[in-house]
């Protein structure tokens, strides 16, 4: 097996830096086949670039469309999509929905957002998510939300038990990069169904898209976790303690990975919070889980090849820019593991556990032994640095991973292509960790 990189994409930062519109190009390949769906094929043809159009005819495109219709059937809607950098074009493949179903086409655009291609893709190998077996949905509703900042808002949806008066709710905070509210990652949604089983328990909870989703020009430039976490999560917790039918007293928040790391520092701004919950949450620094990452990930791919050494050794030293605690003579929006040096700085000089200790708030951390990304050696400290803390709890679940689901062995990224929910005895521990306070 190929040593890969993949750790940064794993776990944290990659897509910070894509600066370009991802939601524009998106909507752009959108039209594209809208008007071709209604015939436009001259202005169809306009969205190629000057070096393009001499290359596929308005004829080419009637004739490649009224093939697609005989195969597939009518346009409807896309069903899915994903953005990647390719070089100096941006591709995006839309999951296009027809009247006898569903094909990925790949889209790739230049920085003037005009085509320069676009092609059928293979259908995804890896299975489509599901819903956990705990799904009942006459024991919730859900009502869409909006987490307001100062140049926008996010989508997000409060999910209420049924006929449970005054309830607590659970804010959940996304780990690193860009995510949408569900947190999606390969075929697993570990919000949505975080959401689902504590509905069925009688708790609630505000899951959102993740501003670095939905903005992404907004972080082309230095910026902290102020910027991508911090402020809507202080705006969540603000909006939580406004909504009908939420226990104003009984509010928790629940961070997973990055977003436990950052648990306790939200905690210490947000006083109306009654508890956190660190899920996956790193300890240490980022350099010294991704360094652990690195190992694992390198001696687990069983590439002996001098290529496979030299990426594992040049990834080593990526990894050990990211350490630095002051800019020096290095710029504040200079890119390392994909985000700018501001960012490292902010989360090298912050001591989360240290944070921890001094604050007031309920905590209970949780974590998976098969989990490769956050190791069982970060709950070991949490563990031993709040154990005089009487409002701290701590629960090992020797099956799980890092989205929290059962697995049989520790695994890679791979196993996120599998669909697995997360476990249903972790939703009602936290339900009744929760619980215990009233």
């Amino acid at each position: 097996m190929k040593f890969l990189k993949v750790f940064i994409v794993l776990l944290f930062i990659s897509h910070l830096s894509f600066a370009q519109n991802v939601l524009s190009l998106m909507n752009r390949a959108d039209l594209f086949f809208e008007t071709m769906n209604q015939g436009k094929f001259d202005e169809a043809h306009g969205f190629f670039d000057e070096s393009v159009k001499a290359k596929i005819s308005v004829d080419e495109l009637k004739l490649f469309w009224l093939k697609l219709e005989n195969s597939l059937g009518t346009y409807q809607s896309v069903d899915g999509a994903k953005s990647a950098v390719q070089g100096e074009y941006f591709q995006v493949i839309l999951t296009c929905g027809f009247t006898k179903g569903s094909q990925p086409f790949t889209f790739m655009f230049n920085k003037t957002e005009k085509l320069v291609g676009f092609f059928i893709s293979p259908k995804p190998t890896q299975s489509e998510y599901a819903l956990p077996t705990y799904t009942d949905t006459t024991l919730y509703t859900e009502k869409e939300i909006q987490i307001k900042f100062a140049e926008g808002e996010m989508a997000g949806i409060l999910t209420s038990p049924k006929k449970v008066s005054n309830f607590p709710v659970v804010i959940l905070i996304h780990g690193s990069g860009p995510s949408d509210m569900d947190e999606t990652v390969g075929s697993n949604k570990p919000f949505k169904d975080l959401a689902i089983g504590l509905a069925a328990q009688g708790i609630g909870s505000i899951r959102y898209v993740k501003r670095t989703m939905i903005y992404p020009n907004s972080f082309n430039k230095a910026f902290t976790v102020k910027e991508e976490v911090l402020d809507d999560a202080l705006a969540a917790i603000t909006l939580a303690g406004t909504l009908q039918g939420v226990n104003k007293t009984q509010i928790y928040l629940l961070g997973h990975s990055l977003g436990g790391m950052l648990a306790p520092r939200i905690a210490s701004l947000a006083p109306s919070l009654n508890g956190i919950i660190l899920a996956a949450a790193p300890a240490r620094k980022f350099a010294d889980l991704i360094t652990e990452q690195n190992e694992y990930l390198y001696k687990a791919s069983g590439d002996t090849s001098s290529a496979g050494k030299q990426q594992f050794i040049e990834s080593s030293i990526d990894i050990d820019k990211s350490r630095l605690l002051k800019l020096g003579a290095i710029s504040p929006d200079s890119i390392i593991l994909g985000a700018p040096a501001s960012y490292w700085i902010d989360l090298n000089n912050h001591d989360q556990v240290g944070t921890a200790k001094k604050i007031k708030n309920r905590i209970f951390v949780v974590q998976g032994a098969k989990d490769f990304q956050v190791s069982v050696q970060d709950f070991n400290i949490w563990k031993t640095a709040l154990a005089a803390n009487k409002n701290a709890t701590f629960k090992l679940y020797p099956d799980l991973n890092h989205l929290l689901s059962a697995q049989k062995e520790k695994g890679n990224g791979t196993q996120y292509r599998v669909p697995s929910n997360v476990d249903i005895n972790l939703i009602k521990d936290i339900s009744a960790w929760i619980k215990l306070a009233k």
